[in-house]
C-alpha cells in the first residue's frame, strides 16, 4: 500500500499525465464497437431505397434493415470485426462485398447499384466472416437471435445464463457468475459505462434481456481502457436502430412457480433524433436457489422503467441521455429447521441510474467522447422475531459518480486510444443482530451487536492502448495506472499485452496475452467486513481491512476455422493472485462479507466448437476444466460459525469453491422450415468442492434430507456431479414486413434430476437447482 499523496505518487501521475496528453496530439481507439454510415446509389448517383442485410459469423451479427429514400442508414454498435455486406433492390443487381469495422470512428461506405442483366445469378457465403484474423484474444459473442430465442430464466438471470453458456464461466448459488474461478471480479459494461459490483439478483436489480441488442464476453487480453474487475468482463449494448418512425416491441412469459414477466419498450425516431422507454415486471415463487427442496419462502417481484433519448446535431456530434429505475423485494428461502420456527426474511434492492454521453468527430481518423454516470444503489434484510439461530437486520447503499473522457483514432496500422476515468464514491452500511439460539455459535459471542459506518471514496485511471497490424501478425499494446482510495489506499501500474498470427490457407489464428490486473475490494458490506469492530467481535473476525488484489493472467490459445462452417476456439490459462478476493455467507441470509486469501493459483483449459448456422442446424459444444487453490490466511469477513477459526489463522491451502473440474455445455437448434424451429440443451458439472468434519456431517444429517445427503461425496470432500437436459419450441405465428409475432415454449430438466449446487460451505452455504420447469413465452415486434 501507498501512503495518501507521497511524493513518489505525485511524480509517477505527472509523468503518466504527461505521456498520455503527449499521445493524445495526434491520435487514438477502441472500446471495440463502431458504426457503419451507408449510403446506396443508381448508376446515376441518385440515393434509393433497398433491402440490406449485414452478417458477422464471429460476433453473431445478422442485422436485416432498409434504407431510407435518400439512400441513407446507420448501423450502430456493431462488435470490431468483419462484415458481409449485402444490398438488394429490385431492377439492379445484388451487391456483397466484405467490410471491416476495426475503429470507433464511423465508417462511410458507398454502394453505387448497376442494372441487372437477365437471368443473373449470385451465389453468397458468410464462411470469411467467420475468423477474426486480427483478434490477439478470444472474445464470445452473444447476437440478437440467441438473445431473443433465448431459455426461460427466472426474474433478473437471463443475462447470467447467456454467459454461463460461455467456457470459463460458473454460475454458482443465486445467480452469483465466477469467471475462471473469480469470486467477485465479474464487470460489467452499459453501453461504455463500467459497472464492477456484484450484480447478481440476490445483490441488485437484473439487466433486462430484452433491453439488449447484444453482449461481448472476455476473460482474458482485456483492453487497458477496462479496470478495476477483471476477472471476467461482460460488455453489453442496448438498441440503437435508427429506423425513421415508431418501433417497438413486447414480451409476456409464463411458467412453473408462478413465474411471469412481461417486458414492453418503443423507439420513435425522426430526424437526427431518437426517443425511446420500456417498462418491465416480473414475479416468481422460485427466486433464489433454495437449500432445501421444499422451496419455503422464496417469493420475489421485480419492475424497473428506462427512457432514452439520443441527438445527432450534424454527422460530426452526438448526444446521449441514459436514465434506468429497477427494483426487486424477494423473500430468502428457509431451511426445515427455520420454517417449523416461523422465520421470515425479507430483503430489496433498489437501483436508479442516469447516464450522459457526447462525443465528436474531429476528423475521418479521430473521435473524442466524453460519457458521465450517476448512481443510487440501496439494499436491506429485515428479519422478524422468528428468526434462528440468529436474527439480522442490514440496510446499506452506494453513491457514486463516474466521468470519462477518451480520444480514438485509426492511423495507417494503429488502432490507438487514450483515455482517463474518475469515480467518486459515498458507502453507508447498518447491520445489526441478535442471537436467538447461542448453541450454533461460539459461546463468547456478544448476543447483539450492531455497527454503523459510512465512508468516501475516489478512484482515478489513466490508459493508453494501441492495435498494431503487421502482415500476418498483429499486437495489441497497453498501459494503465490506478489509484483506490476508500478503506485502504493504492496505486499500481498494469502492463498488458497481446499477439496473434494468422495462417490464411489453414483457417488459423495463434495467439498469446498476459494481463496485469489490479483490482478493488468487493464494496457489498465493505465497511463491516474491514472494521475494528469485526475484529474485536470474536477471536474468529480478522477485522483487518480487506486489501486490492494483484494478478498475472497468462493465456496461450487458438482459433480454427472447419470446413467454413464450424470455428474451434482453444485456451490454455494461468493466474496468479495475491489478495485473492472471496466472500464468506451469514448462513442462508444471502448476506455475505468480502475476504482476501493470502494468494491463489488458478490454471485451466476451455475449449468452444461453434456452428453459426449449417443449413437448417446450428449449436456450440463447450468444455472448460478448472483448477484452483486458495492460501491461508484470510483478510476480512464476518465469521460467526464455530467451525472458522482454524481457517482464518491457517496458513495451509485448499480448493476454491468454483473448482469445479469438468464443466460441459451444448445446444442443438434445428430449423426445419422458415417459421419454424426446435432446440436440445444439455449441461454437466463434475462438483464443488465440500469442506466438512465428521461432527459437522452427523449435525447436516439431522437437517437435510437423505436425498440431498446422496448428492454429496463426503469421502471425495466433493458435490456428486449433476447434469440436465432442455427443449424448446418456437415459431413465428405471424409475420409483415418488419412486424412478427413469436411463441416459444421450453422444458427446462427434463428428467427431473435432483442437482445440488453447493453444500453446508463456509463461503458458500446450500443451494439446489431447480427442478423441472415448464414455461411459454410471447413475443412481437411492431
Amino acid at each position: 500500500m501507498v501512503p495518501r499523496s507521497t511524493p513518489l505518487v505525485q511524480k509517477q501521475a505527472r509523468r503518466l499525465w504527461t505521456v498520455l496528453l503527449f499521445c493524445a496530439l495526434p491520435l487514438l481507439a477502441q472500446r471495440g464497437r463502431g458504426e457503419l454510415r451507408l449510403t446506396v446509389t443508381d448508376p446515376a448517383g441518385l440515393g434509393v431505397e433497398a433491402s440490406v442485410e449485414l452478417v458477422s459469423q464471429a460476433n453473431q451479427v445478422q442485422q436485416v434493415f432498409r434504407t431510407d429514400w435518400e439512400g441513407h442508414y446507420a448501423a450502430r454498435g456493431l462488435p470490431f470485426g468483419f462484415y458481409r455486406l449485402q444490398v438488394d433492390r429490385p431492377g439492379f443487381t445484388s451487391f456483397s462485398e466484405l467490410v471491416e469495422i476495426r475503429s470507433e470512428v464511423p465508417l462511410e461506405y458507398r454502394v453505387t447499384l448497376g442494372l441487372a442483366p437477365m437471368e443473373a445469378t449470385e451465389v453468397v457465403r458468410d464462411s470469411p466472416t467467420l475468423l477474426d484474423p486480427y483478434g490477439t484474444g478470444a472474445v464470445y459473442h452473444v447476437g440478437s437471435e440467441n438473445l431473443s430465442q433465448r431459455r426461460t430464466s427466472s426474474p433478473g438471470r437471463a443475462v447470467l445464463e447467456l454467459v454461463n453458456m460461455q467456457p470459463g464461466w460458473l454460475l454458482e448459488a443465486n445467480g452469483v457468475l465466477h469467471p475462471r474461478g473469480s469470486e467477485y471480479d465479474t464487470q460489467y459494461v452499459i453501453d461504455g459505462m463500467p459497472i464492477v459490483d456484484n450484480r447478481s439478483p440476490i445483490f441488485a436489480p437484473g439487466i433486462e434481456v430484452e433491453e439488449l441488442q447484444s453482449m461481448k464476453v472476455l476473460t482474458a487480453n482485456y483492453p487497458a481502457e477496462y479496470g478495476r474487475k477483471l476477472g471476467g468482463v461482460i460488455e453489453v449494448t442496448t438498441p440503437q436502430d435508427s429506423r425513421a418512425g415508431f418501433h417497438g416491441k413486447a414480451m409476456f412469459e409464463a411458467g412453473t412457480f408462478a413465474t411471469q414477466n412481461a417486458y414492453l419498450a418503443g423507439r420513435y425516431v425522426t430526424g437526427r433524433s431518437a426517443v425511446g422507454f420500456s417498462a418491465s415486471g416480473g414475479h416468481t415463487d422460485r427466486y433464489l436457489d433454495p437449500p432445501v427442496e421444499e422451496n419455503y419462502t422464496n417469493k420475489a417481484s421485480t419492475a424497473g422503467i428506462t427512457t432514452h433519448l439520443e441527438r445527432d446535431f450534424s454527422n460530426k456530434d452526438r448526444l446521449r441521455l441514459y436514465i434506468r429505475r429497477q427494483r426487486s423485494a424477494f423473500l430468502v428461502p428457509n431451511e426445515q429447521l427455520q420454517q417449523e420456527a416461523g422465520q421470515r426474511q425479507d430483503r430489496d434492492t433498489e437501483e436508479t441510474m442516469g447516464q450522459v454521453s457526447y462525443q465528436h468527430i474531429f476528423s475521418p481518423h479521430l473521435l473524442g467522447a466524453i460519457r458521465g454516470m450517476v448512481r443510487d444503489l440501496s439494499a436491506q434484510l429485515r428479519s422478524n422475531p422468528l428468526s434462528t439461530p440468529i436474527r439480522a437486520d442490514q440496510q446499506r447503499g452506494l453513491r457514486d459518480g463516474y466521468l470519462s473522457g477518451s480520444l480514438s483514432a485509426h492511423f495507417g496500422v494503429h488502432e490507438l486510444k487514450v483515455g482517463a476515468e474518475t469515480i467518486l464514491s459515498s458507502v453507508h452500511e447498518q447491520f445489526e443482530y441478535n442471537i436467538t439460539d447461542i448453541q450454533f455459535f461460539d459461546q463468547d459471542l456478544p448476543p447483539r451487536f450492531r455497527f454503523t459506518g459510512k465512508k468516501g471514496g475516489q478512484e482515478h485511471s489513466l490508459y493508453a492502448q494501441d492495435l498494431i497490424r503487421a502482415g500476418r501478425w498483429s499486437f495489441s499494446a497497453g498501459l494503465r495506472w490506478d489509484s483506490y482510495r476508500l478503506l485502504v489506499q493504492d496505486s499500481a501500474f498494469s502492463p498488458r499485452l497481446g499477439a496473434a498470427w494468422y495462417w490464411p490457407s489453414a483457417g488459423l489464428v495463434l495467439r498469446a496475452s498476459y494481463d496485469r490486473a489490479f483490482q478493488v475490494p468487493a464494496i457489498e458490506n465493505l465497511l463491516l467486513a474491514s472494521s475494528q469492530s469485526a475484529q474485536h467481535l470474536t477471536a474468529e473476525a480478522t477485522g483487518l481491512p480487506v486489501p486490492p488484489s494483484r494478478g498475472d493472467f497468462y493465456q496461450a490459445g487458438f482459433s480454427k476455422s472447419l470446413s467454413g462452417q464450424l470455428r474451434l476456439d482453444a485456451n490454455y490459462f494461468r493466474r496468479n493472485t495475491r489478495n485473492f478476493a472471496d466472500d464468506n455467507l451469514l448462513l442462508n441470509t444471502g448476506v455475505s462479507f468480502p475476504i482476501a486469501f493470502s494468494r491463489a493459483k488458478i490454471y485451466g483449459f476451455e475449449t468452444k466448437l461453434e456452428m453459426p448456422r449449417w443449413g437448417p442446424v446450428s449449436g456450440l459444444l463447450s468444455y472448460s476444466n478448472l483448477v484452483g487453490a486458495g492460501f491461508l490466511p484470510i483478510t476480512g469477513g464476518l465469521f460467526l460459525d464455530k467451525k472458522s477459526a482454524d481457517l482464518l489463522h491457517s496458513t495451509d491451502h485448499f480448493a476454491i469453491t468454483q473448482d469445479q473440474r469438468n464443466t460441459i455445455r451444448g445446444l442443438v437448434r434445428y430449423q426445419p422450415a422458415s417459421k419454424l424451429w426446435m432446440s436440445f440443451g444439455a449441461w454437466y458439472g463434475s462438483g464443488l468442492p465440500v469442506e466438512l468434519e465428521g461432527s459437522e456431517i452427523a449435525r447436516l444429517r439431522q437437517q437435510f434430507s437423505s436425498r440431498i445427503l446422496d448428492q454429496v461425496n463426503f469421502d471425495r470432500g466433493r458435490v456428486r456431479p449433476s447434469y440436465s437436459f432442455d427443449v424448446s419450441l418456437g415459431a413465428r405465428v405471424w409475420s409483415r414486413s418488419d412486424k412478427s409475432v413469436r411463441l416459444q415454449a421450453d422444458v427446462l430438466n427434463v428428467t427431473n434430476r435432483l442437482n445440488v449446487i453447493d453444500f453446508a460451505g463456509l463461503f458458500s452455504g446450500t443451494a439446489l437447482y431447480a427442478p423441472r420447469t415448464f414455461a411459454v413465452r410471447l413475443q412481437t415486434q411492431f
